[in-house]
């Protein structure tokens, strides 16, 4: 029996982040990044897919076959929804600190802490997170959607019969060429062009463009 084929994509991947240990939970509110003060690891952060599953892993700076923890992610697939709840949740106080459900081959789970030392990195930790959301939503969306059958499109004979005729009615403006106001050189044909330079010369500017509206404000026209 063959092998199962397992396609992993990388989304992301930060160099340096930063693991502690979690205090207890303050009763009131939520968690804060201020009051991490055991740091027990420090390493790379990968954000992968692999088929239809999303995790986060924190994986050894030198030799990332060593995977020091796995947060399975939880997206949320209801597109009113936003995405907490899915394993990563962020701290109340800083933009840089999260905290993550981590889980071992066991299922057994623990909360550890996370840092970044700049806010792109916490910026793109987000942004990769919610855009493999978006494409499990969209995914889900193809997968629920009617399906168009067997793909066989019914043919139309759109032959003439014998004897079948087709009568097609012209019809013809009195100033437009072949008319009886006169030929495109003149009549009607001329007023019109008359009328129509009068009014390109009226609304446009040097160089032919179109002058800008006097609703415009004056940053605008600068």
């Amino acid at each position: 029996m063959a092998d199962e084929v397992v396609i992993e994509r990388l989304r992301l991947k930060i160099p340096n982040a930063h693991i502690f240990k979690l205090p207890p939970k303050p009763s009131a509110g939520g968690w804060r990044g201020g009051d991490w003060k055991n740091k027990i690891w420090q390493g790379s952060l990968k954000v992968v897919e692999r088929n239809d599953n999303t995790a986060v892993l924190l994986v050894d700076a030198q030799e990332e076959k060593n995977i020091f923890a796995v947060c399975p992610i939880n997206h949320q697939l209801d597109e009113r929804a936003n995405n907490g709840g899915n394993g990563v949740d962020r701290c109340i106080d800083s933009s840089r600190y999260f905290v993550l459900r981590i889980q071992n081959a066991q299922g057994r789970h623990m909360f550890i802490g996370l840092a970044f030392n700049e806010r792109n990195d916490a910026f793109d930790f987000n942004t990769a997170l919610e855009d493999s959301r978006r494409e499990k939503v969209a995914e889900k969306k193809a997968a629920a959607a009617p399906s168009l059958g067997n793909g066989r499109v019914n043919s139309v004979d759109y032959k003439m019969k014998e004897g079948e005729k087709i009568k097609v009615s012209i019809g013809i403006g009195s100033s437009g060429v072949g008319g009886n106001g006169g030929s495109s050189s003149g009549g009607g044909g001329a007023a019109a062009k008359r009328r129509l330079g009068k009014a390109r010369s009226s609304n446009t500017g040097s160089g032919g463009f179109l002058k800008p509206s006097s609703k415009d404000t004056p940053s605008r026209l600068a």
